[in-house]
Order: C-alpha cells, then sequence, then structure tokens
C-alpha cells in the first residue's frame, strides 16, 4: 500500500476529507475523471472575471464553526444573494416578499398582501392536495404559482406540475417584509478569488491527478490505498445491481458580450416554460465587477442519461427504495467509505457538504476539526 487514502473525487466533499487526512499525517491521493479540481464549484477567470461554470454557487450558513472553516482557506466578498424573475418582461422579486406582492397587487402593507393571497388560496384551495400544483396553489394561491413557479418548476423537471408529487413543493418561502434576500443564514458570501482557489489551498501539497477514470483500472487504484473514499454515483460504484438512479441534468451556455453590464444582476430566473432556459448568471456580479466585459451563462435543464452530468437527484418512492438496498451494502463495507450528494443521493448545499465531509473525518480519525 503506497496511501493510506484513494479520495476518487476532487470536489469539495473529497477536498475537505483530503485536507484533514493530510493535516494528521496520512498519506492522501485524490484522483478525479475531471481535467480540473473542484467538482461542480469549479470556477476560472475569463476576462478577468471568475466564472462559476457549473452555475450560481453561494455560500450561506448559520453555522460560525463552518464559516470560520472555509475563511481559513480564501478570504470572501458580502455578496448576499437577490435574485429577480422575469415573466414575460416583468421583473420580480425572489423569494416571494413585500417587493413581489407590490410588483404583482399593488399592495403596500404587509395585511394586504395577506389578504390577497388568503383570498386566493381560499378560491382555490384543495384538501388533501395530489401534485405539485395543488400544493402549491394552496400556499400561494392562483397568480403566483401560474406567473413564478408553474414554467419554472415544469421546465426544472422535465414534467407538468400536475405530473409531480405534491412534496416536492412541501412550503414555499413568504415573507411579509421588504427583504429580497434569499437566505436567512447569518453568514453568506463568495470567495473573492473564486472556488478553485479554496479548494487548491484545501488541496496543497496533496497528490493531485487529474483526467484519471477510477473505474478503468479499479483493481490497479484500490490496491494502491489502504482505504478508499469514493464520492461519485453510488449506482455505478456497485455496477448498477440494484438499479439506476435517476437524476435531473443541466447544461451550460456560455457567452462572452463586448458590454459591460449584461443584466444588472448576478442571477435571473425566467419562469415563463416558452423560453427553454431557466436563468441567466452574469457572473461579474458575484465579485461587484467592473471590467469591461461580462460573461453570462444560460442555464438549461436537460433529460439525464448515463453519460450526462448528474445534477438532482430524483428522490421519489422509487429511487429512494433502489438507494436504500445500495445504502445497506455501502454500511457493511471495511476498505470503502462514501460521502457527498452522488455517493449518499442526496443534494446538499455547499455548507452541508462540508459539515457532513467534518463528520466523517470525526469518525474516521476520531477527532473534530481544530
Amino acid at each position: 500500500m503506497v496511501y493510506d487514502y484513494l479520495i476518487v473525487g476532487a470536489g469539495l466533499f473529497g477536498s475537505v476529507f483530503a485536507y484533514e487526512a493530510n493535516k494528521i499525517g496520512k498519506k492522501v491521493l485524490v484522483i478525479d475523471k475531471k481535467n480540473h479540481i473542484g467538482g461542480n464549484v469549479y470556477t476560472h477567470l475569463t476576462n478577468d472575471i471568475h466564472v462559476h461554470q457549473y452555475g450560481a454557487h453561494i455560500f450561506h450558513t448559520s453555522n460560525k464553526e463552518i464559516w470560520d472553516y472555509v475563511n481559513q482557506f480564501a478570504e470572501f466578498n458580502h455578496f448576499i444573494n437577490s435574485p429577480i424573475a422575469n415573466y414575460k418582461g416583468k421583473i420580480y422579486n425572489l423569494p416571494f416578499n413585500m417587493n413581489t406582492f407590490n410588483q404583482l397587487w399593488g399592495v403596500i402593507t404587509p395585511e394586504e398582501a395577506k389578504a390577497k393571497i388568503k383570498e386566493q388560496q381560499k378560491k382555490y384551495f384543495v384538501e388533501n392536495p395530489k401534485n405539485l400544483e395543488e400544493q402549491a396553489i394552496n400556499l400561494v394561491g392562483l397568480e403566483i404559482y401560474e406567473k413564478l413557479i408553474k414554467g419554472y418548476t415544469e421546465k426544472q423537471w422535465g414534467r407538468d406540475c400536475v405530473d409531480l408529487p405534491s412534496f416536492i413543493i412541501k412550503r414555499l418561502p413568504v415573507r411579509f417584509t421588504y427583504d429580497n434576500n434569499y437566505f436567512n443564514d447569518t453568514y453568506q458570501g463568495i470567495p473573492k478569488k473564486g472556488y478553485t482557489y479554496l479548494i487548491e489551498k484545501m488541496l496543497e501539497g496533496i497528490e493531485v491527478r487529474l483526467e484519471t477514470d477510477y473505474f478503468r483500472n479499479k483493481k490497479e487504484l484500490d490496491a494502491l490505498a489502504t482505504k478508499v473514499l469514493y464520492t461519485g454515483p453510488i449506482d455505478q460504484f456497485y455496477n448498477y445491481k440494484y438499479g439506476l438512479l435517476e437524476y435531473r441534468s443541466l447544461t451550460f451556455e456560455h457567452e462572452v458580450l463586448d458590454i459591460e453590464n449584461y443584466q444588472g444582476n448576478a442571477v435571473i430566473n425566467y419562469t415563463e416554460k416558452d423560453i427553454p432556459y431557466t436563468r441567466i448568471i452574469e457572473h461579474k456580479h458575484f465579485n461587484f465587477g467592473t471590467q469591461p466585459k461580462t460573461v453570462i451563462t444560460k442555464e438549461y435543464p436537460a433529460q439525464w442519461t448515463k453519460d450526462k452530468e448528474p445534477y438532482y437527484p430524483i428522490n421519489d418512492e422509487k429511487n429512494s427504495s433502489i438507494f436504500m438496498k445500495y445504502k445497506e451494502v455501502m454500511n457493511n463495507e471495511s476498505k470503502f467509505i462514501f460521502g457527498g450528494r452522488l455517493a449518499e443521493y442526496k443534494y446538499y448545499d455547499m455548507h452541508v457538504v462540508i459539515e457532513s465531509a467534518l463528520a466523517l473525518v470525526k469518525k474516521e480519525f476520531g477527532k473534530s476539526i481544530d
């Protein structure tokens, strides 16, 4: 054995574990099939702008320990996520708040907004909603649903809202204040030098091999290390023996524009179904940029196949049942340990990825972070 740990995946989960293992003297090898580190938080410079290659990533948490942890690797700015929605050329603030209600109905006070929503809820209320459409209308009324939820959701999931289960929208954030901050968390921001810089600092002094496909040389790679941390798709690890886990995928269309400011906001959602992309990201606004050019990214939801990148797990009854079979086998492994959104078939925000990775560190090494 040449290494104590082989870590499959140079994303956030694998990098945190690698850093902590290396810090206590473990010999670590990190591999990734991509040609870069960072997984889906990877950023790169284009025209002096940090481009989020795989969609917008805004770090947010109310856990001071996690906030302090990431700040040891990179300095964060004070970016506040305040997306807006474009529906047929009209602009609405997100999440649903007093600005949104004023834009929709001209109401001024919270009481007026509550009365308007209550009126619509009462008119269209369905006892025991059977699908996402009925659930959403129960929560926020018909108008908000039709303008700001329906089209976006159907694009995102590739199915009509009446064909989606109600549990997808158990609740919707409705705020009766004039506050456009999307997150309620205490800490929020983006690394000033980009997420790739943050991951580089985590992996400093650790051997990393890129463009290395674990499954092409699994036997040889496994033999290099005493233990293996695997962060990829769990069904692929077990050669799909219990079935294929399903996802929604995304494609990204990046464009450099010879103008200073394209849309005036980092993220604009397009909520009508006829527009094929769900949002446009203008990357310079994540870092309050003043560069002479700008970079935008259109984000398109896509049907997932095994040759496409898996993004959003479809945690319905069928897939959850399949995953539980894999989980039972995972729990009985000795050489292999698992973690991250693909291995755990769970959508994770970044701060939760780090919390999960540090929990595994504690389990493996019997220590908490310093």
